[in-house]
């Protein structure tokens, strides 16, 4: 079988539109992963950026899997702008990782010449900082650049740096002696700048884990480490504002006196608008020739939005003690983002075929087949066996790891099905194999009618639930380290919360719980901070097993620190399970090679 290009791919599915500002196309008929790969098609075509608009921030995760597993390997930029992960009105603040994504997001979009941003509309609602907020906070650092240290230190101390013993996490910064580290909202790594009097003599990025510098650089691109700015200026415009906007006595109001003494409130996002005259909002960052792809059923989306923000108003506004904005301040109205939205080309996706009359586009793409493995049935694998024998197109399985990918070979070799390993979508197009293999986080399979081809995802043989419990799992506690009884801690002692991390035990406390008195366990963290755990939750708590106790680092609550640390190991647990099951396949693959027994 003669291989296929993508230019072939792209006149097949025929993605065309016509660019008129205030017009709508309508693309139908595609299922399975078929939004992920007209995007991908259509981004090619496209001289500018694709705007890509989801009911739900669960849909565009899913999304950008679709889009990056058919994009990889091509120039095509991939951008996200994640939620904040909180509710409206809430007293949390978003991670740094995600106001990092955001922030870097926000500067990239005036300078994107093409590339694919996918934005839930809920997101889309939010309003953000002026453009010229991030143009001014914007800083360069190259070689040979003459770098007073102190002015800085107070620079980045204005910009929402924190300044800690050990760079760990975006925005923070360390200095000593003659070297700076700092990890840059935006960036992927820390730098280590070290200085030859004043001047930058070089720039390496380092191992937050390890502390071990590794590559060398020359630039880099310093955002500020906020949404918002904190200096003397931006401090007293907040005070100003807010004394304009609420009655009453400020003393009052817990995030006055911490934005009045320079720090940032819990939840201070949704007081954004205090520190400045006007925001912005998602579409004024965006290029004019934006192309914008929208999901079915993101007006509905918007309009449950909405309502859930007003529920969410009414609940909170009557506190004295943190009075709230309106939610016109903080998020656009439905009305005005559709109407926003009139401003740009717009193309309507959906599953269902669209009639000729509606003017609507109709793909070649077919519902993925369900191919689930029975273990009742004496052959398990038969409708995957049967669609394999019927389909005469090519096929690409797609495991979600490489893991996972060993699993099906092993499954298919056992059938005599011998499947080519393909690094990329467009290497299997290239290719002439009839059958391939790749590894990607894909949920949805795809079935092309003309051109045949089917990509089998993971969930089609091994089932959905399996995958989500799969990612569900938590890993096992360690028994040694169960806490069963109180009399096994003593004060100060670094104990384990399963939720919120590293933090000490201070002792037990009783306090009044409506017309009860309950006994609570008392755990400090980091800055001082007090967690509450009633007794009867004691199966929650672990032992501190780190090897130094008096020196266990405590995790700072809301932060996300004790949530990305457990990503992190995560992510190390799999990568050496990974690279063992390459290590036995290959044991596997040497002739002659036999296990001692």
């Amino acid at each position: 079988m003669a291989a296929m290009t993508d230019t072939d791919l792209i006149s097949i599915l025929k993605p065309r539109y016509a660019e008129k500002p205030g017009f709508t196309h309508r693309w139908g008929h595609l299922y399975g992963s078929g939004f992920g790969l007209v995007i991908q098609q259509t981004a090619q075509q496209h001289a500018g950026l694709l705007i890509v608009v989801t009911e739900s921030s669960t849909t565009a995760q899913r999304l950008e899997d679709e889009i990056r597993f058919y994009i990889k390997g091509s120039d095509i930029p991939l951008l996200t702008f994640p939620d904040w992960e909180t509710l409206p009105y809430d007293v949390f603040s978003p991670h740094q990782d995600i106001i990092s994504d955001r922030l870097a997001t926000l500067y990239q979009l005036p300078r994107l010449k093409r590339g694919i941003l996918v934005v839930s509309v809920q997101t889309l609602m939010q309003r953000v900082s002026p453009r010229a907020f991030l143009d001014q906070h914007c800083l360069f650092l190259e070689l040979g650049q003459r770098l007073d240290l102190a002015e800085m230190r107070l620079r980045l101390d204005n910009g929402g740096y924190r300044h800690v013993a050990t760079v760990m996490e975006h925005g923070e910064f360390t200095i000593r002696g003659s070297l700076l580290d700092l990890f840059p909202m935006g960036s992927s790594h820390p730098y280590r700048i070290e200085l030859f009097d004043d001047e930058i003599e070089t720039i390496r990025t380092f191992n937050p884990e390890t502390q071990r510098s590794l590559e060398k650089t020359e630039q880099i691109r310093l955002l500020p480490a906020r949404e918002f700015p904190l200096h003397k200026e931006a401090i007293s415009q907040f005070r100003q504002t807010y004394r304009a906007r609420f009655e009453g006595d400020p003393s009052r109001s817990i995030v006055y006196k911490d934005i009045s003494n320079g720090n940032a409130s819990p939840g201070i996002e949704y007081y954004l608008r205090l520190f400045f005259d006007e925001l912005d909002s998602l579409f004024n960052y965006l290029p004019q020739n934006s192309l914008l792809l929208t999901l079915n059923g993101i007006e509905e989306a918007a309009q449950g939005f909405w309502q859930d923000i007003g529920t969410r108003y009414e609940q909170h506004r009557h506190d004295v003690s943190r009075p709230i904005l309106p939610p016109i301040d903080i998020f656009l109205g439905v009305e005005e983002v559709f109407a926003r939205c009139k401003g740009f080309t717009r193309i309507e996706l959906q599953h269902f075929a669209y009639e000729e009359r509606s003017g609507g586009s109709n793909f070649s793409s077919l519902a993925p087949p369900q191919l689930t493995l029975d273990a009742r049935a004496s052959e398990p694998a038969a409708t995957l066996l049967a669609f394999l024998g019927d389909f005469d197109g090519r096929i690409l399985f797609v495991a979600e790891t490489t893991g996972r990918r060993e699993t099906m070979l092993e499954l298919l070799r056992g059938h005599d099905i011998q499947p080519s390993p393909f690094d990329t979508w467009q290497a299997f197009l290239d290719a002439s194999a009839r059958i391939g293999i790749t590894v990607a986080p894909l949920e949805h399979g795809l079935l092309l009618a003309e051109p045949k081809i089917a990509v089998i995802a993971e969930p089609q043989i091994f089932g959905r639930q399996v995958m989500q419990r799969r990612r569900r799992q938590r890993a096992q506690r360690d028994t040694d380290s169960i806490v069963r009884n109180l009399a096994e801690l003593t004060s100060g002692a670094p104990v384990v919360h399963e939720e919120y991390g590293v933090g000490r035990y201070l002792g037990l406390q009783t306090l009044q719980t409506g017309e009860l008195q309950t006994e609570f366990l008392t755990l400090e963290y980091a800055g001082g901070d007090k967690l509450y755990v009633p007794v009867a939750s004691l199966h929650l708590i672990s032992r501190y097993t780190g090897t130094t106790p008096e020196t266990a680092p405590l995790h700072r609550l809301g932060s996300g620190q004790w949530e990305k640390a457990c990503r992190k190991a995560r992510e190390r647990v799999r990568d050496v399970a990974a690279e063992l099951l390459d290590i036995y396949a290959r044991r596997e693959a040497r002739q002659g090679f036999a296990y001692p027994y």
